[in-house]
């Protein structure tokens, strides 16, 4: 029986060098070292044996187990490294290949129009001065030749807030009196700003008319100012912002803080003042509000009217956004939508 032990422990030792999958090392320690393996079973037959062999016999046989389980645990170890080499080998990352591009989102095509507002404003000489979202009656209204009761308050539906007389600005044009008291150093210095920023009216949601929208206040207090600074100043932006080729016109309105006031309208670059449905077939598209700053207006702002004049204008880029892409609903611009934000 010892030589038979010796030739199933050679044998295993055989079989193992040749096992290089898990698989069949499992089969193998089942056969060989299991409770019904090979060395198992030579062990349980020791009671066979003549007494003074049972000695000798058991002691080689709990070598022999010890030995193949010490080879099963290398060829185990040699197994899962070889495994670790070949997946490391076969996963193997090419550091020289671009990576992977995460998709990037866009500006919403309001902001676009906006940042070309900054940009040309820029560029002819007008910084940009942020006001506040809430105000006072006093500012947005009264120190803009609003007096209470004053008719021309209808012509804004406000939103009131718990607060008296705090309200949600229903035009940038507070934004004026603030600038003129931050930067006009009590009525000394000359100023030259855009107002960006949201404005708020309660009214009917439709495709031409928001809650909420964006405007471009603009400003100028200098010395001898007077309305042809004003038209020579619209009209360039129109070149700059519509074509070198940009014709606009003007037309009398009114607004209680500008005197004299006036529509600025750019010929519709869509259909070059031929007329179609984006204009309404009239060749002209509205920009802007304007007009000369009220003498009440820079007296409240801290300078003298008497001195000193100043021109103002109001645009809304969600307008001038719309004309420039044909877009004909202005909810486009606040649905969120994907598929309407990725055209652009």
């Amino acid at each position: 029986m010892l030589q038979q032990l010796e030739t199933h422990y050679d044998e295993a030792l055989k079989a193992l060098e040749t096992i290089t999958d898990d698989e069949a090392l499992h089969e193998w320690e089942i056969r060989t070292l299991g409770r019904r393996g090979v060395v198992t079973e030579m062990l349980r037959s020791t009671g066979q044996l003549p007494a003074e062999e049972r000695a000798s016999f058991g002691k080689r046989a709990n070598e022999i187990k010890n030995l193949l389980t010490e080879a099963h645990a290398q060829r185990e170890e040699a197994i899962r490294t070889a495994a670790l080499a070949r997946d490391l080998e076969e996963g193997e990352i090419d550091i020289s290949l671009p990576g992977r591009t995460q998709p990037a989102g866009g500006l919403h095509p309001e902001t676009q129009t906006l940042r070309e507002f900054y940009h040309i404003w820029g560029e002819m000489g007008f910084q940009v001065f942020r006001s506040r979202d809430v105000e006072t009656d006093e500012y947005n209204f009264q120190l803009l030749n609003f007096p209470p009761h004053h008719p021309a308050r209808d012509m804004q539906d406000t939103f009131y807030t718990t607060q008296p007389d705090v309200i949600l600005r229903t035009q940038t044009s507070p934004g004026q009196i603030r600038a003129m008291e931050a930067l006009g150093d009590n009525g000394t210095k000359p100023i030259r700003v855009i107002l960006p920023g949201m404005c708020y009216r309660y009214e009917q949601i439709t495709a031409r008319s928001e809650v909420q929208f964006y405007q471009v206040e603009g400003l100028a207090v200098g010395r001898n100012i007077r309305m042809t600074d004003l038209k020579g100043t619209v009209a360039e932006f129109a070149r700059r912002m519509f074509g070198e080729n940009a014709q606009v016109r003007y037309r009398a309105s009114y607004f209680p803080f500008t005197e004299p006031s006036m529509e600025v309208d750019v010929e519709c670059f869509l259909c070059g003042g031929e007329g179609c449905r984006v204009c309404k077939y009239a060749g002209w598209l509205e920009i802007a509000g304007s007009g000369m700053v009220h003498p009440n207006v820079l007296r409240n702002g801290g300078y003298d009217p008497s001195v000193w004049s100043g021109f103002a204008f109001g645009m809304g880029p969600g307008r001038s956004t719309m004309l420039k892409h044909g877009i004909n609903d202005i909810r486009y611009l606040w649905s969120n939508d994907l598929r309407f934000l990725e055209q652009f």
